[in-house]
């Protein structure tokens, strides 16, 4: 009876461990304690690759048996895939192909643009170069993109949903970014222009000639001009953007310049246009304690030291709008000399405006006079204010900045400008505005990831598709800590170099205690 009790046990042991399995991979769950949840998919990735009406197939070419911490790799992208394939309904597939076990599939990886890497292994304890392949390959109906590499540090669900997206989006909305007046090129926003290119077709407008901008534009960006825009070109861009278009305003209102260690206010005659948007620019350069630093040479006897001191114009904004999907997950984005920003006109006109960033709580403003000498010394009173705007957004039905004002004459358009059609009172719609044309530059960011989502996430909210901006966050750079008093820092400095060696004394003098409590008990037991 105890064996047969024992073969119903064990066989009901199994019964439930196979009952489970099957329900298991019915019905996927995943518990994850991470900030922000980030190695679980977003409600968008499900929405995404749940309303996928073909099959979407991933190849993924994966040397099998790599040493750490290479070997993690797969494990990170079989993860992923598999919660992907657990809400793809059916048509979301994939397979891993391990390209070094026959030369026909290492030609077949190679065909579509995966390659061989190379890696370091330790092995006989040796340190040797292996060969090795980790990417992917994804295919939808006669389209097909390629994720050569797979790094654990890069943002693979935000890689693999936008892919998603891109590849089963009929058309990809249009960013046009204005040119003309003196603005960077499209070369020195690489980074933002590669960004975007995951979701959004970019190419540049020019209102030359009296040209209307693009009804297909979905977002005009106007990004550090440093020359003045003529009436009849505010007005094309008055005219989209009343008719429903959407504008981000990227400006620099002083021309700051280090190496010159001075700065002076730059008119670019936007200033009429903007405030009728209720929005203002402010001719200041915003000084903040919480800030990045430069490399200044000193003479440390006979010789030249490199020192990094903080630079006051150079803010590291960390207060964020955390309600808002544009910026909530951000760490830290840095800003080259940046102007303040008054909404109060767009208040009085019935304006939906949102602070995005603010400056810190020790910072202030420079106005009429602008000297940008590192080596300046600063005072308490310099850092009075806090909570400077420096990028908001407005939303709603604008009025014509031309509705009571004329366009005026300009032999420089060749074109006879429209103006029988002007509309005067718009559509719904939003712009933009930040008091900074140069954080998004590849030159001026500073490598700072976060000044490029800060870019992308503003355009995706401009275009209506604020979706994957939530996931493309995730993997933000730094997440600083707060900002202290000295006060405060000296205080936790002594108490970190304090407590253990209080905690070292209390444990010694309990032990010490015990061992003589012990010693009497002994001693009067032997009594």
């Amino acid at each position: 009876m105890n064996q047969r009790y024992s073969t119903l046990r064990i066989l009901l042991v199994l019964g439930i461990i196979v009952v489970v399995n099957v329900i298991a991979m019915r019905f996927f769950k995943r518990f994850d304690l991470t900030h922000g949840s980030i190695y679980t998919l977003s409600g968008v990735s499900k929405n995404l690759v749940g309303a996928l009406d073909d099959k979407f197939i991933v190849k993924a070419y994966f040397t099998s048996d790599l040493p750490a911490p290479y070997n993690n790799n797969k494990r990170y992208l079989q993860d992923q895939l598999d919660e992907y394939r657990a809400y793809g309904g059916g048509n979301f597939q994939y397979e891993f192909i391990d390209p070094s076990k026959k030369e026909e599939l290492k030609q077949e990886a190679q065909k579509y643009g995966i390659p061989p890497v190379q890696v370091q292994v330790l092995k006989d304890d040796k340190l040797q170069i292996q060969e090795a392949y980790m990417g992917l390959v994804m295919m939808y109906g006669d389209k097909q993109e390629r994720l050569p590499v797979v790094r654990p540090e890069s943002n693979l669900e935000y890689e693999l949903s936008s892919t998603i997206k891109r590849m089963t989006s009929r058309d990809l909305k249009k960013i046009g970014v204005l040119t003309g007046h003196g603005e960077p090129p499209l070369q020195q926003i690489g980074r933002v222009q590669e960004m975007l290119a995951k979701q959004y077709q970019v190419t540049t407008v020019d209102c030359a000639g009296g040209k209307a901008i693009p009804a297909d534009i979905a977002v005009l960006l106007m990004i550090a001009p440093d020359k003045p825009l003529k009436n009849w070109e505010k007005f094309l861009i008055d005219q989209y953007l009343v008719k429903g278009g959407r504008v981000g305003f990227f400006l620099n209102k002083v021309n700051a310049n280090l190496q010159n260690q001075a700065g002076r206010p730059l008119n670019l005659e936007v200033d009429d246009m903007l405030e009728s948007y209720g929005v203002r620019i402010n001719t200041d350069l915003v000084r903040d304690a919480s800030c990045a630093y430069v490399s200044l040479q000193q003479q440390a006897g006979s010789m030249i030291m490199q020192t990094q001191v903080p630079f006051y114009y150079l803010p590291r904004a960390t207060d964020f709008d955390k309600a808002s999907p544009i910026v909530k997950d951000l760490g830290s984005v840095v800003f080259y000399f940046a102007s303040s920003i008054d909404t109060s006109l767009a208040r009085a006109r019935g304006y939906v405006t949102e602070v995005l960033i603010t400056s810190s709580k020790r910072s202030g403003r420079q106005e009429n006079y602008f000297m940008i000498d590192p080596r300046t010394p600063m005072t308490q009173e310099m850092f009075k204010e806090s909570g400077i705007p420096l990028a908001v957004t407005v939303e709603g039905a604008f009025v014509s900045a031309f509705a009571t004002k004329p366009i005026g004459a300009d032999t420089s358009v060749t074109a006879v400008l429209d103006t029988t059609s002007k509309v005067v009172s718009g559509k719904l719609t939003k712009i933009a505005v930040i008091g900074d044309g140069d954080f998004l530059q590849d030159q001026y960011s500073g490598g700072n990831k976060d000044n490029f989502l800060l870019a992308t996430n503003v355009i995706d909210y401009l275009a209506d598709d604020i979706g994957l901006a939530s996931i493309r966050s995730r993997d933000s750079g730094s997440k600083p800590l707060d900002e202290v008093s000295e006060g405060t820092r000296a205080w936790v400095k002594g108490i970190n170099l304090a407590l253990p060696s209080i905690l070292v004394i209390m444990v010694g003098v309990v032990r010490w205690r015990w061992r003589i409590g012990t010693r009497k008990r002994l001693e009067s037991r032997a009594l």
